[in-house]
């Protein structure tokens, strides 16, 4: 792992009326750094999410996203991440191709750029024979490995991974993180959010929010060995009980 952040995060607060969703946590994440990002519903990940992701304004704080301030250079970051959500961001009513052409055209790729990704990729995931299949006909699993494929099109910086194996069988889920890692060792970090603890044995490090703040950021190893757990669900669930809001 190479030692450089490529995320910085000082003080970073969101405030909504008389509602803190995000109380001041500060964390740094590594180039090629898988790292996981946890807590339960009201917890606050995704208000931050967003805010890393330039898409809402912090109330206070300051943050860096692959170099960019958050407040001042929200384009440059959007461009120089990925993203997927549970959703998998497709569009259904598109093929397998159209949606790889439509979002490495919105990722600024030219167009050779775009015909050499389609190749690529089609034969990377074994979809040759489906690439003009549209993507509401696919199996589950492929749309998920589709939709990694198409946020990290134009290899980002950081790819930010909102609950990505949601619904997916374990099978599926343990070929996703294959691709996880690979994106990893070429290089691009990997923020991911997930609500499965044995994911969460994956990453690198492991941060845990309860009621806005940061109660806990270590390897998942270093995590059990504090709390005296055998597993991060353990872990996950001493902290989650100290929590006093829910959505």
């Amino acid at each position: 792992m190479k030692n450089e952040p490529v995320i910085v995060v000082e003080k970073l607060t969101k405030q909504f009326g008389n509602f803190i969703a995000v109380d001041g946590i500060s964390f740094e994440v590594n180039k090629g750094e898988i790292f996981g990002f946890l807590g339960a519903n009201g917890a606050g990940k995704t208000t931050a999410m967003r805010m890393l992701c330039g898409l809402s304004i912090p109330t206070s704080g300051k943050a860096k996203v692959a170099g960019f301030d958050i407040y001042q250079q929200t384009e440059n970051i959007k461009k120089n991440i990925g993203y997927m959500s549970q959703k998998f961001s497709l569009y259904e009513d598109l093929t397998v191709k159209e949606n790889i052409n439509f979002y490495a055209g919105i990722y600024g790729l030219n167009e050779n750029q775009i015909k050499d990704k389609i190749n690529y990729l089609v034969h990377h995931l074994h979809l040759q024979h489906q690439q003009n299949t549209l993507v509401k006909a696919l199996p589950l699993g492929w749309k998920q490995k589709l939709a990694f494929s198409v946020a990290i099109v134009h290899d980002p910086a950081i790819v930010f991974l909102d609950e990505p194996t949601g619904g997916v069988d374990p099978v599926t889920r343990r070929e996703f993180w294959e691709m996880i890692y690979d994106a990893s060792e070429k290089g691009i970090t990997i923020f991911v959010t997930t609500h499965y603890m044995d994911e969460a044995e994956y990453c690198n490090r492991v941060s845990i929010m309860v009621d806005g703040r940061i109660e806990a950021l270590d390897s998942p190893k270093k995590l059990k060995q504090n709390f005296e757990c055998v597993s991060m669900d353990e872990v996950f669930l001493k902290l989650a009980r100290k929590a006093t809001r829910s959505e």
